[in-house]
């Protein structure tokens, strides 16, 4: 059964021991931060934490704040509602090689698979939890988002940001729905930055506002289904709407409203609503920020939202993160991605095995990929294919090892790639898009590209001596091993 709220999420994590509750006074700057950053650094990446008294400038709020909620991988399949993440990639694998039926069992699978596929279409409705409480915003005094206890994160941040919006725009032109997570620095109590790197579909839908001469509607969502967190930082193909696959994961539709004075429609569970618009050309200083990097990010110019409302639940929680240097609740998210997205990445390249992106490369900047290997300069085709894959465009440095290799046992991905290559031979550069956020590349958005082959190599690339077999030992004389090591604690004990 899908979440109800954000509130039935929370309850499901302090079921299952995975919930923190913190009753002392806590303030909303540096201090919530400092607190969850040692959580998420902790083994396993600790529990969640739930703020029951967040300060803000002085002052008590009246809205809890909850952090680390999806930063273990145990409290990311429970946010997807799986004994496990493989679970998902199982399902969509199983849907993208869906052919007719041989037998009743088959059609029977293959039937609720097409359930699940109906219930991945949202509905509209005319009454929503989210809009219990209703703050227009009006000119002078009232409710804004000085009320909301939003974090100033690293001592050096330009300001309080909002880390976890689910930001909801429309293409003016086809009407094509984007849901995505920017950060949003708070610049006064109705207005806050909004950060669409160039990349970015939201950037794209507002530069088709501006070329049209019109304010673009704009509205952001914090809280609900933890689902729609986790479908707006997947990287799913361009144009695949991201509340259809949120709807696909959590097997039941979503329950749109449109909102009170934009005309756009937002799941109805959510706990805050921001609605209010970007008016395409007005730009201001965003930043500095401290990011997923490790480093702050330098101040940029980055379009304005200006607010016109705020709704939200009566019983509502804010929901937040901190980024930095990993791992981090966002390194969770983003393995969760990975793995669920791999049968699509099979699909396109049939030979691989398995993927990952370590914890050290920060997402973009280091991917280890294992293939089975047929023929000459195979690796360097899948690393030129990953690269023009969405996203993976921004991959710095790609590792591609053999099939027997662990791509998620990092020692032994480092020791294929310092035994089997030589480096004139084996490795290649290439330019290509780079993340915004990258300060390295001497250009922003602009940068190179590294491959390193550590798979085997065969006659054609330019290797013509017997490749050396890896020492490995039977498994006769491990079982024998085994059953000796055990005979040995038996009588131990």
């Amino acid at each position: 059964m899908a979440y109800r709220s954000f509130t039935h999420f929370l309850d499901a994590l302090e079921q299952a021991g995975e919930l923190k509750r913190i009753a002392v006074p806590v303030d909303t700057e540096l201090l919530i931060a400092e607190w969850a950053d040692r959580e998420m650094k902790s083994p396993g990446g600790g529990k969640a934490l739930l703020f029951e008294h967040p300060i803000v400038d002085g002052k008590p709020s009246e809205f809890p704040v909850a952090i680390n909620t999806m930063g273990s991988r145990r409290r990311m399949a429970m946010a997807l509602q799986v004994p496990d993440i493989q679970d998902v990639a199982r399902e969509i694998q199983l849907i993208l090689k869906a052919k007719p039926p041989n037998d009743l069992r088959e059609g029977w699978n293959l039937l609720k698979q097409g359930i699940h596929l109906l219930h991945a279409r949202p509905k509209s409705v005319r009454d929503a939890p989210c809009q219990e409480v209703v703050h227009t915003i009006e000119g002078g005094e009232g409710f804004s988002l000085g009320d909301l206890p939003i974090l100033k994160c690293w001592p050096k941040d330009g300001g309080r940001f909002i880390t976890l919006p689910n930001v909801h725009t429309d293409d003016p032109e086809t009407g094509a729905r984007n849901v995505g997570i920017y950060r949003m620095q708070i610049y006064d109590e109705r207005t806050t930055g909004m950060h669409w790197q160039v990349h970015k579909v939201g950037a794209r839908h507002g530069k088709r506002y501006y070329e049209r001469g019109e304010r673009m509607p704009v509205a952001v969502t914090l809280g609900g289904d933890p689902v729609y967190t986790f479908a707006a930082t997947a990287p799913l193909p361009d144009g695949l709407d991201e509340l259809l696959f949120a709807g696909f994961l959590r097997r039941k539709s979503i329950e749109l409203i449109r909102c009170k004075t934009v005309d756009l429609d937002v799941p109805a569970d959510v706990d805050f609503v921001l609605e209010g618009y970007v008016q395409p050309g007005e730009m201001q200083p965003e930043g500095p920020f401290g990011d997923h990097t490790g480093f702050y990010t330098a101040v940029e110019d980055y379009p304005v939202f200006h607010l016109t409302a705020i709704t939200h639940r009566h019983d509502a929680i804010y929901p937040t993160t901190i980024v930095g240097k990993p791992p981090m609740e966002d390194f969770y998210i983003g393995d969760a991605c990975v793995r669920i997205l791999l049968p699509v990445f099979k699909m396109n390249f049939p030979e691989i095995v398995d993927m990952t992106l370590p914890a050290e490369g920060v997402f973009h900047n280091l991917v280890f990929v294992s293939i089975r290997k047929q023929y000459p300069y195979q690796a360097f085709k899948v690393m030129h294919g990953l690269w023009g894959m969405g996203q993976m465009m921004f991959s710095k440095y790609i590792v591609a090892v053999d099939e027997d290799c662990d791509v998620h046992n990092t020692s032994d991905v480092l020791f294929r790639l310092c035994a089997n290559t030589d480096p004139a031979r084996d490795t290649t550069i290439i330019k290509n898009p780079s993340d915004s956020l990258d300060h390295a590349p001497s250009q922003q958005n602009i940068g190179s590209h590294m491959g390193f082959d550590a798979t085997r190599k065969l006659p054609g690339e330019n290797y013509h001596r017997p490749w050396p077999e890896l020492i490995k030992m039977t498994d006769e004389a491990r079982a024998i091993v085994n059953a000796l090591q055990r005979k040995t604690e038996a009588a131990k004990s």
